[in-house]
């Protein structure tokens, strides 16, 4: 039951650790295809131009459908980004909030026993009191013998 006593600071401190190279990580994927599809479309605005050799055409065709490719890639990133994002608010959520029910639990718990603990003392000063009232009660000069 002495789950709360300081032996919490080493997983928390790692897991702290954790989340923080996880976000680290995820701000790099963030800014890398962030910069991917700026510079992918700039290069695609940069070989629109328009041309009038045909061969110079059907390059720049090329380079604007592997521009546009590498935006969708990009994007494509972007996305599983956002939702592995959602998926660990959901399960960092759902850690918390076991936390906080284990905690409540071991605090209940705590109390159930000082309570207990209370109401055994409180029994134990009632049978000893009932004893001394019992004792002055049978020993005493006013108890008439027909109540006995």
């Amino acid at each position: 039951m002495n789950k709360g006593t300081g032996v919490g600071t080493g997983p928390t401190a790692a897991a702290a650790a954790a989340a923080a190279q996880k976000q680290k990580t995820m701000m790099q994927r963030v800014e890398t295809d962030i910069a991917n599809i700026v510079d992918n479309f700039t290069q695609l605005v940069n070989v629109a131009r328009v041309n009038d050799p045909p061969v110079r055409n059907s390059q720049e065709s090329f380079m604007m459908e592997m521009r546009a490719a590498r935006m969708v890639q990009a994007a494509d990133s972007l996305l599983k980004l956002v939702s592995e994002l959602k998926q660990t608010a959901i399960f960092s959520g759902f850690a918390s909030l076991n936390d906080h029910v284990e905690q409540r639990t071991t605090e209940f718990n705590q109390q159930a026993e000082r309570t207990d603990r209370m109401l055994a003392r409180i029994g134990e000063e009632a049978a000893a009191s009932l004893k001394e009232l019992e004792s002055h009660y049978y020993s005493s000069a006013q108890r008439t013998p027909d109540t006995a």
